[in-house]
């Protein structure tokens, strides 16, 4: 429903640190490597009066190579559903072979396009600007993203050139989903399959996927935000910086995410990584769906000892629903689907208080607490503290004595209970106020009916 503006130019002349400036984000990974950006990134614009939607693209290059051909398709999308394409070029650089080329593709589209001129912060404007006035696309205009200048006169001659706005929604509907695993697991294929478009790209070469895409989508009248993320290897094993930011945009895309789906590669084997990349997810309290990829064409036995080793590695969180799919065919999908409901059905479910009062007093009558200094604790009633993941708060005397075993005895019980999939759950103890506490010497009871009785007497004497 908003206008689209699409951000194209040749590798490396700024199209990504213009995205972030425009929609006030870090969404885009910004590095000096050319050939960062491959995927089609979307973000509003909020600079301005009127929004509008932002697509950053990956650099157009000689197509020889497959890579660069797929991201050339990706360009020619966000070209072909633009109503402005923004030709980002580098005055450091001049004018160059690759710019012609690119404007050349340009003219062909017949689509509106604003020159503009990057990098021109400490060079005299108007020099800056002349070689360009031979690409035939009109008046550039002089900017310098890094320092945010002239952010605000493109704004304007944009905004002119698209048509009226609705007024910008401040987050994608759904549920958010986050596609979580090793490199070459099947990530961006598996986005895909859902899809039903090649919308991200998707290589048997470990490492294709740099930044975080989010991409919204309608299945069985449910709305969803699918976010493919960069593969996440063992921290030792990651040494270049645009990795590191790679998979730092991949936890924040889980910390964000309503469901995180951990992929797991059937014909390699279930790995340490795995089992803590699905730990990671547990400890952020987000929901988990684990999907083993390429399960397709395996043998009988085969199979048997993957199930053994996810069973191994993988049988801390019995709770958690494991589908078996084929990313690239599509079986299972569905399945992996309905398992992404439950789980965020269970996260974010209301829990009554006095149902999880009564599951407490009937999970403590069946095993009570432990008896700590001749002591035990006495638990007296639940409610719920939170969703996404459920919260249990216990009210109680001498909670401070529970033990870790016993507060997941009780998290277990709830979970059995309240028929809890897919998600981890937190209880929360607290302890009732001591009427004693500051005192120096709390009268017994011997001397609480001692001073009854004197008083007693001295009513009767008067």
């Amino acid at each position: 429903m908003l206008p689209v503006v699409a951000i194209v130019g040749r590798p490396n002349v700024g199209k990504s640190t213009l995205f972030n400036c425009l929609t006030r984000s870090r969404d885009a990974l910004v590095s000096d490597l050319p050939g960062l950006t491959r995927d089609r990134q979307y973000g509003v614009s909020r600079v301005g009066e009127r929004p509008f939607l932002l697509v950053d693209t990956g650099g157009l290059t000689d197509e020889s190579d497959p890579l660069a051909k797929q991201i050339a398709g990706q360009v020619r999308i966000a070209i072909d559903e633009a109503d402005l394409v923004l030709f980002i070029t580098d005055a450091r650089d001049g004018l160059t072979a690759a710019d012609e080329l690119v404007a050349g593709q340009l003219r062909r589209t017949g689509k509106p396009v604003q020159l503009v001129v990057n990098k021109t912060e400490g060079l005299e404007e108007a020099t800056a600007l002349a070689e360009f006035h031979a690409l035939g696309l009109g008046e550039p205009l002089a900017v310098a993203t890094a320092h945010g200048r002239g952010i605000s006169a493109l704004t304007e001659k944009a905004l002119e050139r698209l048509p009226e706005s609705e007024e910008a929604p401040e987050a994608l509907p759904g549920i958010r989903v986050a596609v979580l695993g090793r490199p070459n697991v099947g990530k961006s294929t598996l986005v895909n399959r859902l899809l039903g478009e090649e919308r991200v790209l998707a290589q048997d070469a470990p490492g294709t996927t740099r930044d975080s895409i989010r991409v919204p989508f309608t299945r069985d009248g449910r709305d969803y935000v699918l976010v493919d993320t960069a593969g996440i290897r063992r921290r030792s094993r990651v040494r270049e910086a645009v990795e590191k930011f790679s998979v730092l945009k991949a936890f924040q895309a889980m910390e964000a995410a309503d469901v995180a789906v951990v992929l797991v590669d059937a014909r390699d084997q279930v790995t340490d990584q795995d089992a803590r990349l699905v730990g990671n997810v547990l400890e952020s309290g987000r929901a988990l769906v684990i999907a083993v990829n390429k399960w397709d064409g395996l043998e009988p036995d085969v199979k048997r000892r993957v199930r053994d080793r996810l069973s191994l590695k993988l049988g801390f969180v019995p709770y958690v629903d494991m589908v078996f799919i084929s990313a690239l065919h599509g079986t299972g999908v569905a399945d992996l689907m309905a398992a992404v409901d439950r789980a965020h059905e269970s996260a974010s479910r209301p829990l009554a208080t006095a149902d999880l009062t009564r599951i407490l007093q009937d999970a403590v009558t069946a095993h009570s607490p432990p008896i700590v200094q001749g002591r035990a604790a006495k638990l007296r009633y639940a409610h719920a503290g939170g969703h996404n993941p459920p919260r249990i708060v216990i009210h109680g005397n001498r909670v401070e004595t529970v033990p870790e075993s016993y507060r997941r005895y009780l998290a277990n019980v709830f979970r059995e209970r309240l028929k809890l999939a897919g998600t981890p759950l937190r209880i929360e103890f607290r302890g009732g106020e001591n009427p004693y506490e500051g005192r120096r010497n709390p009268l017994s009871k011997r001397q609480k009916d001692k001073r009854r009785r004197l008083m007693r007497f001295a009513k009767r004497k008067k």
